[in-house]
């Protein structure tokens, strides 16, 4: 497993936006690699912008994989989606044709409604290529309605936190 858990004593930005007083004291932090193909690069060899929200899905599908559980299982044995209500992304150096990437993805604190992921991705010289955040909810497939964080996904996220 590629799983840390951080220290942490500032405030998630969001948070500070919603004038929240939230004190952190831990983050679940986790790495994975991928290397870009060249059907992923644009005419420049970079990259295309558009791979990136692909690249932050991967770091999240193997950080609750490592934590919880596969997200087919989530879908398949429980009726769960996560889908995306937000998604920032910023561009920092292009990533390029060949290049192995890490995948950094952390959950800065522990789901309610949403759940929030951070992300970072580096190259082989841990150069810093991009920065994003996504935010997702829970979904019940059966009735179609949005969800709090139910107990088989909280409870073996608690035990990291």
């Amino acid at each position: 497993m590629n799983l840390r858990i951080l220290k942490s004593h500032s405030i998630p930005e969001r948070e500070k936006d919603l004038n929240l007083a939230v004190s952190r004291s831990h983050m679940i932090e986790h790495r994975t690699k991928k290397r870009v193909r060249y059907g992923e690069t644009d005419k420049m060899g970079y990259l295309y912008y558009g791979h990136y929200a692909s690249l932050y899905e991967i770091g999240r599908t193997e950080m609750i994989r490592d934590l919880v559980m596969p997200y087919a299982d989530l879908e398949n044995k429980y009726g769960l989606m996560m889908p995306v209500l937000k998604l920032e992304c910023r561009y920092l150096r292009p990533a390029l044709y060949d290049d192995h990437l890490t995948i950094l993805t952390r959950l800065p604190e522990l789901p309610g409604k949403l759940i929030y992921f951070d992300h970072e991705i580096y190259n082989q010289k841990e150069e810093l290529l991009n920065t994003g955040k996504t935010t997702l909810f829970f979904v019940d497939m059966k009735t179609n309605k949005r969800v709090s964080t139910p107990s088989y996904i909280l409870d073996p996220l608690k035990e990291s936190f």
